[in-house]
């Protein structure tokens, strides 16, 4: 038969369970607004019955419950969900990235604007047009002089900002780097502390929330794989080990780099400001040294006028033009390397001498122009008159020659480029554009990539926010639910307590109250 404080061990097991799931409901409210925390529950199970005593079946009930104990206190977590999560999440970091940077180069290009490049080189040959009216004026000079070093300014700071736009990139990079490693360690560290504390036979739910919440944020950084593993989570990135256990791999500039180029790196924030450094960036400022490259000295055709005497030793088409043939008999349409070669078929108005180099980088050479370094000739800033615009000589009688400053051939072919076809693929004859329509489509083309970007970034936000919802759905808490468990509870515990001073009153009168009749 039962013992006569069965009654009392079954209450007082009842009252330690559900205050034990009155404090669960407590720590959850309480975390309701914290990061990555996972609800948890209480798990109850009946305790082992009493069988009935005895060799055979007796009288007596048989298998009387002995009261309910909280088995184990768990976390509501799927970790389907948060596969599903980090998978997404790493793609919008790399969007995030991407959007950011396509956005700060359109802020660097200005375009379409009244500031920006196309002003500034529109400027520049309207000057031309102005000098060609009235080329023996200083002041038009002047003006040309200025236009120019307005427009090669523009190119200068146009470029410093992508370089800088670049090195800040390149920043990031590391500082991500450092934030993945102190990650990692963080992981590394909670795997030996949840092995330590689950190997004494609990559940350390608040610690698992940590680690899964440091891996989200892991996720959004770099493209990883997650196995949950007896010594806790192992986690790599394509063929680089990451975390193993308690132990943490420190990740360098030198190796994310190669995982980069290996495509073992393919997506998350990391991922996105390497290839938006090195494709949209490095690809503009490419874009933009060969738009200053070819207007120097990339070839384009040009009709030079009937009359035209060009500077001897002049070398067009393969054919060099020396003594009388200097003296064009019939307009020639030639191949001319830029606007440097084509200033040099001109003549200035200082010492009568062929036009020089119109464009320099700040040394004086003229091979290899950028838009970092491409500046008007210094000579040329020394003196305007070194600008050319003249195409006509005369001989005088002691075989000298003298310009004919009121000329314009060549003030006019200046203005006119404006309207003429450059190689922009180095002589290939595949990319033939004017130098405003090869600057629309790097315009167009950033804004199509910027557009493109937001489209995905949008996306890829409504799809991380979508999964989010679902996995909260399961492990988020709900006060409502919380409160509707903490009244439920409460009446559970109030009953266990008004059980116990029942069976209190009972023993009261069997200990107190038995055997003492009469009295």
């Amino acid at each position: 038969m039962a013992s006569t404080f069965h009654g009392l061990e079954t209450a007082r097991r009842s009252l330690f369970t559900t205050q034990s799931a009155l404090n669960t409901t407590g720590h959850n409210i309480a975390n309701a607004n914290t990061a990555g925390y996972s609800r948890q529950v209480v798990n109850m199970t009946a305790t082992r019955p009493i069988d009935a005593v005895g060799f055979s079946k007796s009288d007596a009930a048989g298998q009387l419950g002995t009261g309910v104990e909280a088995s184990s206190i768990t976390r509501i977590r799927e970790k389907f969900l948060d596969n599903q999560f980090r998978n997404e999440y790493k793609s919008l970091g790399n969007f995030n990235i991407q959007l950011d940077t396509l956005t700060k180069l359109e802020g660097i290009v200005n375009e379409p604007s009244d500031t920006g490049l196309r002003t500034v080189i529109s400027n520049f040959w309207n000057s031309w047009s102005d000098l060609s009216k009235n080329p023996e004026n200083a002041d038009g000079r002047k003006v040309v002089m200025e236009q120019t070093l307005a427009m090669v300014d523009a190119f200068n700071y146009t470029a410093k900002q992508l370089n800088d736009l670049k090195a800040d990139l390149t920043e990031n990079v590391e500082i991500n780097l450092e934030t993945v490693n102190s990650i990692t360690a963080s992981i590394a560290q909670l795997n030996g502390e949840i092995l330590r504390i689950e190997g004494l036979g609990d559940n350390a739910n608040d610690l698992r929330d940590q680690r899964d919440l440091l891996t989200d944020q892991l996720s959004g950084l770099i493209n990883i794989n997650v196995e949950d593993q007896t010594t806790g989570y192992r986690i790599t990135m394509g063929g680089t080990e990451l975390v193993q256990g308690n132990t943490s791999n420190a990740v360098d500039v030198e190796t994310i780099t190669s995982a980069f180029a290996s495509g073992d790196l393919n997506s998350g924030a990391i991922y996105g400001t390497i290839h938006a450094r090195d494709h949209f960036v490095q690809g503009y400022i490419s874009e933009l040294d060969n738009m200053v490259q070819t207007m120097a000295n990339g070839e384009f055709e040009i009709t030079l006028p009937k009359g035209s005497v060009l500077p001897d030793g002049t070398v067009l088409n393969n054919v060099t033009y020396t003594g009388d043939n200097r003296i064009l008999a019939e307009d020639t349409k030639v191949t001319v390397k830029g606007l440097n070669g084509l200033h040099q078929l001109g003549y200035s108005l200082a010492g009568d001498e062929p036009g020089i180099a119109f464009f320099t980088d700040s040394s004086g050479g003229t091979a290899d122009l950028t838009a970092a370094n491409i500046t008007l000739n210094p000579a040329i800033v020394a003196n305007s008159n070194l600008i050319a615009s003249s195409m006509r000589v005369t001989i005088n009688a002691d075989g000298t020659e003298s310009v004919v400053t009121g000329n314009n051939s060549l003030a006019v072919l200046f203005s006119q480029i404006r309207d003429t076809r450059f190689d922009f693929d180095a002589g290939t004859g595949e990319n033939k554009n004017t130098i405003d329509a090869y600057f629309r489509s790097v315009v167009g083309q950033l804004g199509v990539q910027a557009a493109e970007a937001n489209r995905m970034q949008a996306n890829q936000q409504i799809i991380v926010e979508q999964v989010d919802s679902r996995r909260q759905s399961v492990s988020g808490v709900s006060l409502d639910e919380e409160m509707s468990n903490m009244i439920k509870f409460q009446h559970a515990y109030n009953a266990a307590a008004r059980n116990m001073t029942m069976i209190d009153e009972i023993l009261d009168k069997v200990i107190n109250g038995m055997g003492r009749v009469g009295l």
